[in-house]
């Protein structure tokens, strides 16, 4: 088995495989696969891979699964919308999609050692499927990390390493690691550059293109719950932007292939005191603000910010910051409504309900809004 080359946008390198390229930029995957087919009847889609089901979509083969995928799509009458229940993947976030086929791309290429960097999620999803894999992991965590997402990555035996500081130099610690990972890989090689760095694999949920592939699967299953139909809006919670961007790819890969007419409108959410693509969009002031409740997209610098920004704009979206107590009293709703989801889940529907209140979604649009995150993690 084979991984896919991946190829850098910007300057037009290609590799076998390296997480990020050497000008700098984020690398992609050299080709995209489409289905060259109509779409099929929604009635006799077979769902049994769960995710990998869209597998004409996905460039990795499943290697590593646990299942995962098709997420329930449920109405949610008091926001006047449709939530996607990402919380019930394995691990119990969305983080599952990307982590199967990140993973999966990691079997192929025979690693060793996966290091990862998060908040949390990413690295319990990181962590289960490499232990599903049988594929040591780090994963690198701030100081403050919650004390359920720190059991779930330790039970899966991989090796949480804690760094002080705030979230942007676990990122730091982490790149360093695998920095040092790849020049002592280098230098034992005889001169001859290696083909693939297989200790100390950055698994990361914001480079890694293989990600992406997996988070485009919420566009995929979300279309096809919808008889192929795509909502008027989609609303998110933006950090890195690994959901955002991955339901922008999927959702224009379904259009390019003809199995949707429009791409919805792209909505995110950002914790106010942590939005760059807010401030980046509206000036600081529209940034401002504190929300220590949605820790999980506390995100000063978003590896792919730029790309973020294209997708707005292309979707004819928009991005807002939500301050702690509109999450928190979100959230509050959310459980009395039998949606057992973390705080950092509560952004979106918390933000759903700020751009109505702006008019910048009208009653009668369709929306659905994926609810991210487990609150028995929390």
């Amino acid at each position: 088995m084979t991984a896919p080359p991946l190829r850098c946008p910007d300057c037009g390198a290609t590799y076998a495989d390296r997480w990020r390229c050497e000008c700098g930029h984020p690398l992609e995957y050299g080709s995209r696969p489409l289905p060259d087919e109509p779409a099929p009847d929604p009635s006799a889609f077979d769902t049994r891979d769960g995710l990998w089901s869209f597998d004409e979509f996905l460039p990795e083969s499943p290697l590593v699964t646990l299942g995962e995928g098709m997420t329930p799509l449920v109405d949610a009458d008091a926001w006047d919308a449709q939530f996607k229940l990402e919380y019930v993947f394995p691990t119990g976030s969305f983080k599952d999609r990307g982590a199967t086929t990140t993973v999966s791309r990691a079997a192929a290429l025979g690693v060793d050692t996966l290091v990862e960097d998060s908040s949390g999620n990413a690295g319990a999803a990181i962590a289960t499927y490499a232990a599903r894999a049988g594929i040591d992991a780090e994963i690198y965590v701030p100081a403050s990390v919650k004390d359920a997402k720190l059991r779930a990555i330790r039970r899966a035996g991989a090796t949480p390493v804690k760094t002080e500081g705030p979230r942007q130099a676990t990122t730091d610690a982490c790149i360093d690691a695998v920095e040092r990972a790849a020049r002592s890989a280098a230098d034992g090689a005889n001169g001859d550059e290696p083909r693939v760095t297989r200790a100390g694999w950055y698994a990361s949920h914001a480079w890694n293109p293989a990600f992406f592939a997996g988070t485009a699967t919420f566009a995929y299953e979300t279309a096809l719950q919808r008889d192929w139909e795509a909502p008027d809006a989609v609303v998110l919670p933006l950090g890195h932007g690994t959901l955002f961007l991955g339901a922008y790819r999927g959702f224009h890969a379904l259009r390019d292939a003809g199995w949707i007419d429009e791409v919805p409108r792209l909505l995110g959410a950002q914790a106010a005191g942590h939005a760059p693509v807010v401030e980046a969009l509206h000036g600081p002031e529209a940034a401002a603000g504190d929300n220590d409740a949605a820790d999980g997209i506390q995100i000063a610098e978003p590896v792919r910010r730029d790309q973020i920004l294209e997708a707005i704009d292309d979707t004819d979206g928009d991005v807002i910051a939500l301050g702690g107590d509109a999450v928190e009293a979100e959230l509050a709703d959310l459980h009395a409504s039998g949606f057992y989801t973390e705080p950092t889940c509560a952004v979106a529907p918390a933000a759903l309900r700020a751009y109505r209140e702006r008019g910048a979604l009208d009653d009668d649009e369709d929306v659905v809004v994926p609810l991210t995150g487990s609150g028995l993690k929390t």
